[in-house]
């Protein structure tokens, strides 16, 4: 490695001085109102001063240290990269499943790294093996791109889709139970779960739905985009055989990282999406037979678990929940507005829905943005409308005070 320039010192001894400072004040256990704490994780960040970033459901920006990684591991596969992306980067994939283990409380065997929680999924779904007639449980909230999924297997296949229509927000564990369970039969093979819905925050009682689809030999699909590195759980307690989520989310891992879970009894029975020599292994390699992959992508998830390992899970988790409530609880009253997330914890994390009576959500959002750059998404999909709001760890309360402002002159509007 060449010489650092003089600059490169500085801004490493810069953030060393930060991540240090970050760690002492852990060990005073900084709760999720501890301003100073979390503008010390906001200065690990580089998010643009000119936006205000509210639409982090989507996708997540990166700590430096972790651009930086990836930086590093792309520069270095560039220096010989059948060599250095073969023989070097290719081997650090098995001391990265451990730690990605080690995070999501599993068996190192059951994880597989790839691209995006679609991609994930989408292995699942097309590699459960089913036969015309066979019907599978999923729900209308759930995300477009495992619906579609599920779509083309009725279509090509023959199998049938029973469909659960939620009434959200909710805190009715029953109704949302038995919304999926009233719909098994014999026939039902397999239940898609979306644990958080991306529209509006909705968490879903995953465990007692797989509980009673355990009982009726149904396999279990879980949906954990919006929950992983979100939430604080361990795969395995959800009860599910199979498990998608997308790194590039709440783990503010590099774009395009991925991991899937696959319950060990279910590994040889479930083929890959994409071909290998043993399509049958209980291997869960055979689910990474990608080819030519981006391995500076994969190993910077390394320094995204450093980071979240840094902050704490359950710490992470109360900050989220808090900043959700923190705006919330400051509009709600208003004329004419409503939260379609449920605030009890629970039932929700980051992820709001902001909802004005005679408005669009797309013109709340164009007013969001208009007057005060305050970048959201509108949302219209199966009885859910308005606009989702999604703070991160590096969202400060002055940005959400700016929320607020901005929320009263629209309703004065």
């Amino acid at each position: 490695m060449g010489a650092l320039s003089l600059g490169s010192w500085l801004d490493v001894a810069t953030k060393e001085s930060l991540f240090s400072e970050i760690r002492n004040t852990i060990l005073l256990d900084p709760g999720p109102e501890d301003e100073t704490f979390w503008a010390l994780i906001r200065q690990a960040y580089t998010v643009s001063p000119q936006i205000i970033n509210l639409n982090n459901g989507g996708v997540s920006p990166q700590p430096e240290v972790v651009q930086r990684a990836m930086i590093r591991y792309y520069e270095q596969a560039n220096e010989g990269p059948s060599y250095f992306m073969w023989q070097i980067l290719d081997q650090g994939r098995e001391p990265l499943r451990k730690r990605l283990a080690d995070l999501a409380g599993c068996d190192p065997e059951e994880i597989a790294i790839n691209r995006n929680a679609s991609e994930a999924l989408e292995t699942a779904i097309y590699g459960i093996p089913l036969e015309k007639g066979d019907e599978v449980v999923l729900s209308k909230q759930d995300y477009p791109n495992m619906i579609n999924a599920w779509k083309q297997r009725e279509k090509r296949e023959g199998i049938v889709l029973k469909w659960a229509d939620h009434q959200l927000p909710t805190e009715d564990t029953n109704a949302l139970v038995s919304g999926y369970t009233n719909l098994f039969s014999r026939k039902t093979k397999v239940v898609h779960i979306t644990h958080v819905i991306n529209w509006n925050g909705q968490v879903i009682p995953a465990r007692a739905i797989a509980d009673e689809a355990a009982r009726q030999d149904i396999r279990v699909v879980i949906d954990g985009a919006h929950s992983f590195a979100h939430l604080e759980y361990r795969i395995p307690d959800l009860g599910g055989d199979y498990f998608g989520t997308s790194l590039h989310k709440w783990l503010s891992a590099p774009f395009g990282s991925g991991l899937l879970w696959v319950k060990k009894s279910r590994i040889a029975d479930t083929w890959p999406l994409f071909a290998n020599p043993d399509p049958e292994s209980a291997d869960i390699r055979k689910f990474e037979a990608l080819g030519t992959r981006s391995f500076p992508i994969e190993h910077a998830i390394g320094e995204a678990i450093d980071f979240q390992l840094l902050i704490g899970n359950r710490r992470k988790e109360e900050r989220l929940w808090y900043l959700k409530n923190y705006w919330t609880s400051r509009v709600k009253e208003l004329p004419g507005v409503s939260i379609g997330t449920p605030v009890s914890r629970g039932w929700s994390g980051a992820i709001g829905l902001l909802q004005i009576e005679g408005k669009e959500p797309s013109e709340v959002s164009q007013a969001l943005w208009k007057e005060d750059k305050i970048h959201t998404v509108a949302i219209i999909w199966e009885a859910i409308k308005g606009v989702r709001i999604t703070p991160h760890v590096y969202t400060s309360l002055k940005d959400l005070d700016i929320l607020v402002k901005a929320i009263h002159r629209i309703v004065e509007q």
